[in-house]
C-alpha cells in the first residue's frame, strides 16, 4: 500500500512505479526458476499448477518464444500469493552462496551454449582461450550436432548435452582453481556484466 488517503480515509493503491517493479522482480524470479534443474525445483514449495508451466519454459529452444514463455509463467506466477511467492524465495535462498554460484553456472553455461551455436568457430576459440583445458573436439561436434537437430526440428539431444559438457568445463576450471563459492559468485557477477555475453537461450 502507498498510504491512506487524508480526504477520503481510503487506502491507497500501489502506484504504476510499483507495479512494473514488482512485475520486473516476480519475471526475474521466473528466469531464475527456469534456469534451474528438475532436482533444484523438487526441493522448493512450488505449486503443481506452476511447475508446468516451468517445464515448458525449460524445453523451449528458440529464444523468442522462450521469452514469450517466461512472460506467461512470470503471469501466472502474479496470481499465486505474495506469502507463496516469498516462500519460493527463502527456499532459494536457504541454499546459500553454493546455491547461487550454481545457479549462476547455469546462466554462463546457457549463454556459452548460445553464443557457440550463433557464432560458430569464432565463440569456440574465445571458451577455449578463456577454459584451454575445454575439449575442442567434443564440443564443435556438439555444436555441429544440436544445429542439425534445430535444422531438421529433432528431439534436442545434443543441445542438452552440450549444455551438459559447457557446466562440466566451468566446474572443472573452479575446481582446478581452487576457488571457494564466494569467489566464485563475484567472478560470475562479474562476467554476466560484461557486453556479448547475453541472454541464455534455454534452459537444459
Amino acid at each position: 500500500m502507498r498510504g491512506i488517503n487524508e480526504d477520503s480515509g481510503e487506502y491507497l493503491g500501489p502506484s504504476r512505479k510499483q507495479n512494473r517493479r514488482e512485475a520486473l522482480e516476480v519475471l526475474s524470479l521466473a528466469d531464475d526458476l527456469a534456469a534451474l534443474s528438475e532436482n533444484q525445483l523438487g526441493k522448493l514449495p512450488i505449486p503443481e499448477g506452476l511447475l508446468t508451466h516451468i517445464a515448458d519454459a525449460r524445453r523451449i529452444t528458440s529464444h523468442i518464444a522462450r521469452k514469450r514463455q517466461l512472460a506467461f509463467l512470470a503471469k501466472q506466477m502474479r496470481r499465486e500469493s505474495d506469502e507463496t511467492l516469498e516462500a519460493i524465495r527463502d527456499a532459494m535462498d536457504a541454499g546459500g552462496t553454493a546455491a547461487r554460484v550454481e545457479t549462476a553456472q547455469l546462466h554462463r553455461a546457457e549463454a556459452w551454449r548460445t553464443r557457440l551455436l550463433d557464432d560458430g568457430d569464432a565463440a569456440l576459440a574465445e571458451l577455449l582461450d578463456a577454459y584451454p583445458e575445454a575439449d575442442r573436439q567434443r564440443l564443435r561436434q556438439l555444436v555441429r550436432n544440436a544445429l542439425a537437430e534445430r535444422a531438421k526440428n529433432k528431439p534436442p539431444a545434443a543441445f542438452r548435452e552440450l549444455f551438459r559438457e559447457l557446466r562440466g568445463v566451468f566446474a572443472a576450471a573452479s575446481l582446478a582453481a581452487g576457488e571457494d563459492a564466494a569467489a566464485e559468485e563475484a567472478r560470475l557477477e562479474d562476467e554476466a556484466d560484461e557486453p556479448g555475453n547475453g541472454d541464455g537461450d534455454d534452459a537444459p
